[in-house]
């Protein structure tokens, strides 16, 4: 099978070329685009998912053999998470080879976080069918190897990291406000405040309002870390 120029060029990005193009045709296959003859990205992104999972463990066990349970499991949640595999997707440009139905192009399907994130890990299966577990394996190593590198001792996501620190204090869990809003639909800009009930606050400006939530989250664990 042929593929375009593009998808070509994007095989250098990623360091696989593939024995079987059509896997890569399928991984970067969105539903709005599929039919009987073209088929989607889905049962991909479910392998990948496993994959992933499976060589992440592997790679923090290995990298770190004095850690504990408790330590690898908020550094593994970090590095699959689909909002970082949407941040690898982005370094490679995969969005630009997206195939996309009318409806998502024009809704900004190409820069959206859930697409990205799943045809990452469509990506990830495509390259395991095509060329085995050590090939996925090079695959995460070389696109998530700087964030592996700087996974922090403790990745637990701010927002839990700073209700814990609350409850510690007997104080009550945290409340998030939408200050602001603003963008087009297909891109949006949230502001978001983060408040104790002692009156502390921290504010956090992100393009959903879960990753908004978390910046304010740190925001606020930053003015308070030394109480």
């Amino acid at each position: 099978m042929k593929i375009s120029r593009e998808l070509d060029a994007f095989q250098a990005r990623i360091g696989h070329t593939f024995k079987r193009p059509d896997l890569l045709v399928r991984a970067m296959t969105h539903s709005s685009i599929a039919s009987d003859t073209r088929p989607d990205n889905q049962r991909l992104e479910f392998l990948g998912d496993r994959v992933l999972g499976l060589v992440m463990a592997e790679v923090l066990m290995s990298g770190d053999r004095a850690a504990a349970e408790g330590q690898l499991a908020p550094r593994f949640n970090a590095m699959v998470r689909k909002e970082t595999c949407a941040e690898v997707a982005r370094s490679i440009d995969l969005g630009a080879v997206l195939k996309l139905g009318k409806s998502e192009q024009v809704t900004g399907g190409r820069r959206k976080m859930a697409l990205l994130g799943d045809a990452m890990e469509a990506l990830i299966a495509a390259v395991y069918v095509d060329g085995g577990l050590e090939a996925s394996r090079g695959l995460v190593l070389r696109l998530w190897g700087d964030l592996i590198d700087n996974v922090e001792d403790d990745a637990r996501d701010a927002k839990t990291t700073l209700q814990e620190w609350a409850q510690g204090r007997k104080m009550k869990p945290p409340v998030y406000e939408v200050l602001h809003r603003s963008g087009p639909d297909h891109a949006p800009v949230f502001r978001i405040a983060a408040r104790l009930e002692d009156g502390r606050t921290g504010e956090g400006q992100a393009a959903s309002k879960r990753n908004a939530e978390q910046a304010a989250a740190k925001a606020l664990l930053d003015k308070v870390s030394d109480d």
